[in-house]
């Protein structure tokens, strides 16, 4: 597996990804009826931002996305996003968008990461993001409506360098 930067070649497997993860309302708050073009504008991170795919041959099994939390004087504050294809989980493509994405923000001169939106119930990301050094600081209670759960918390997990 390679981790690289985002073409706009990969739209058409990243699509897929974002689409099928966003309309199973589990794990991400963006609205299930999401357009193409809309995902488009919220996933591709311009510069300074990036945006990466994980790839098996020419096959994408999962993206990342990765730039400033706020903009000012948050700025100092990096975040990031990770999908994975449905069919390529369990098999590390999570921890490594995720290690790749930590290394980045830390040779960019981030203080640190924050994650806004962490579904309590999603319990691999929340898992995997403890193993790599991050703690939950916070909860909101009921923040995600969950597709079969019903109302759950959204975490917030912040990793100081």
């Amino acid at each position: 597996m390679l981790i690289r930067t985002f073409t706009e070649q990969d739209w058409s497997q990243v699509w897929p990804i974002v689409g099928d993860v966003i309309r199973a309302q589990e794990t991400f708050t963006y609205d299930p009826r999401m357009t193409a073009d809309e995902a488009y504008d919220i996933w591709v991170e311009t510069p300074p931002g990036r945006t990466v795919v994980a790839v098996d041959g020419g096959r994408v099994l999962g993206s990342a996305k990765m730039g400033a939390n706020r903009p000012g004087p948050g700025a100092h504050v990096s975040t990031a996003s990770f999908l994975v294809a449905a069919d390529a989980r369990g098999r590390g493509v999570g921890t490594a968008l995720c290690r790749d994405a930590l290394t980045w923000a830390r040779d960019q001169g981030y203080a640190g990461m924050q994650f806004n939106a962490v579904v309590e119930t999603n319990r691999t990301a929340v898992e995997l993001y403890r193993r790599e050094g991050f703690d939950v600081v916070g909860t909101v209670p009921g923040a995600f409506r969950h597709r079969t759960l019903g109302r759950v918390g959204l975490h917030v997990m912040y990793l100081e360098f």
